[in-house]
């Protein structure tokens, strides 16, 4: 009685061992990205090309296009990183440089309002409303400079992610077009 499962089961064992023979072998992800990856432009090899083969076009790819173009993609990323760090040191320096401008302003308006009010017969007086003034004055002109300094350091920004993308966009265009001449699929 036994004899008739341990042959079926032996079947079944011989099915799946002949079935799992004849799939191909499933490879596991590496991790890795490719180099045109990395860059956010994806090429599928349309000729068949082995992932070794890929990685040394891509390479040759990567340096003409740098050649060509002369915008290296890492180096672009790097030049506008120190571009905005440039811009938050310098609206930095200008809110530093204009700590403390409403006492500044309230000292001259003091200064002046006693002038001032020494001339009308009243000095205290004088004093206490040219402090006023100079308060409101000196804090006035600390948001002003405050506020070109934002829209400078704004500007600058904007500036250096324009200039990046241009220059990310003309290195994948000569990339792209090195890579389908040799027979990749690409997409950006």
């Amino acid at each position: 009685m036994r004899t008739p499962k341990v042959v079926a089961i032996l079947v079944v064992a011989a099915a799946v061992s002949a079935a799992s023979a004849q799939a191909p072998p499933v490879s596991a992800p590496t991790g890795q990205k490719t180099l045109a990856a990395t860059l956010n432009v994806y090429a599928f090899p349309s000729a068949g090309q082995a992932p070794s083969q890929q990685a040394v076009d891509e390479t040759t790819c990567y340096n003409w296009a740098v050649q060509n173009t002369g915008n290296d993609p890492f180096q672009v990323a790097k030049n506008t990183q120190d571009a905005q760090q440039q811009a938050a040191q310098h609206q930095q320096q200008v809110q530093q440089a204009t700590a403390g401008a409403g006492a500044k302003g309230a000292v001259g308006g003091a200064a002046t309002g006693a002038l001032i009010g020494a001339i009308a017969g009243d000095a205290g007086k004088g004093a206490a409303i040219g402090a006023g003034v100079g308060l409101l004055a000196g804090k006035a002109s600390q948001q002003s400079r405050q506020q070109q300094a934002s829209q400078h350091a704004k500007q600058q920004v904007q500036s250096a992610n324009q200039t990046q993308a241009q220059q990310l966009d003309a290195f994948r265009k000569a990339f792209s077009v090195c890579l389908e001449s040799h027979q990749y699929m690409v997409r950006y």
